[in-house]
């Protein structure tokens, strides 16, 4: 039996790439790496990911968290930084290295994405994806189904393991070909093309970027709290803040007995400090900014109470 571990990136290319190849007979290990910026909600619901490989008919799904190792690439991405925080070379180079892993360990034959030329500019462009794939040292060993044709042959082709006149030659952004090919696999529920990495997304990116030049406390668990929340940044200190009752409940449970947690005796937003200690008058102030219910208790004549737990 043919094998291939696809990195999976549930978006409507890497599904594609993976029912391309299962209609040519090769059985597919659908690989999801993850870290909070990526891929988080199967942290805690896997289900969801392994329901979903086997609606695809692929054979099996594995779930990695790689985020300890990601972190390294984050601080000092080698080829640096593309949209906003995000080191898309470096982190192109560590998925292919784990899928590799993965490979070997499942002893398949090549390696698949659904990676199309000309979609991204930095990094999937041929000089990007020939470094990429040599740095990472999967070099012939990466097929790209949906741009294979613009490619030379990988080493899965040379031996005869897949049909290359059954890929395809698809390049740049538009999506005309792809939602076409999703009309013939039966897709029905097609992922949006934005729903990528969190480090692109403007306010996540420039508030992780920041972290990163002020060179404050950057971990697996304060990578969680800078995907969501108000952050307050002063000198030595950081702490976030809940926009909403869904946020704050997060925020609570992230934090557990960890982090100083402060709230108000009124409906308020929930206040973690992640770092520094804040006096109680200045978070109170702060909570009582962000909160109406607290201000019209003031304009009321009554007293605000400052809660820590």
């Amino acid at each position: 039996m043919r094998k291939a571990v696809l990195l999976f990136s549930d978006g409507l290319d890497s599904m594609l790439a993976g029912l391309i190849l299962r209609k040519q007979g090769i059985s597919i290990i659908a690989l999801r790496l993850i870290t909070p910026f990526f891929g988080w909600k199967y942290k805690n619901s896997p289900e969801k990911f392994y329901q979903k490989v086997k609606e695809l008919g692929f054979e099996k799904g594995i779930l990695i968290d790689i985020t300890t190792e990601f972190l390294e690439v984050l601080k000092s991405p080698k080829y640096g930084y593309g949209s906003y925080a995000n080191p898309c070379i470096d982190c192109k180079i560590l998925m292919l290295k784990k899928a590799y892993q993965v490979m070997k360990e499942e002893q398949a034959d090549f390696i698949a994405t659904g990676e199309v030329l000309g979609q991204r500019p930095m990094s999937q462009n041929k000089n990007s994806l020939e470094l990429i794939e040599k740095r990472a040292g999967v070099e012939g060993k990466v097929l790209r189904p949906l741009s294979a044709l613009y490619l030379k042959p990988t080493e899965a082709e040379e031996k005869g393991l897949v049909d290359r006149n059954k890929l395809f030659a698809i390049r740049g952004r538009k999506r005309t070909e792809q939602l076409k090919l999703a009309k013939d696999f039966g897709i029905k529920d097609i992922p949006s093309p934005s729903g990528g990495c969190l480090l692109t997304d403007p306010q996540i990116g420039s508030r992780v970027l920041k972290v990163l030049k002020e060179k404050r406390p950057l971990n697996p668990k304060t990578c969680e709290f800078l995907t969501f929340g108000r952050h307050i940044m002063e000198e030595g200190l950081w702490i976030v803040l809940g926009r909403n009752q869904e946020e704050n409940k997060r925020l609570e449970t992230l934090a557990g007995s960890e982090f100083l947690k402060f709230r108000l005796d009124v409906p308020s937003p929930t206040a973690v400090v992640l770092q520094g200690n804040p006096p109680i008058e200045f978070v109170e102030e702060l909570l009582i900014k962000y909160s109406k219910k607290a201000r019209e208790a003031i304009k009321q004549g009554r007293q605000v109470k400052c809660i820590s737990w």
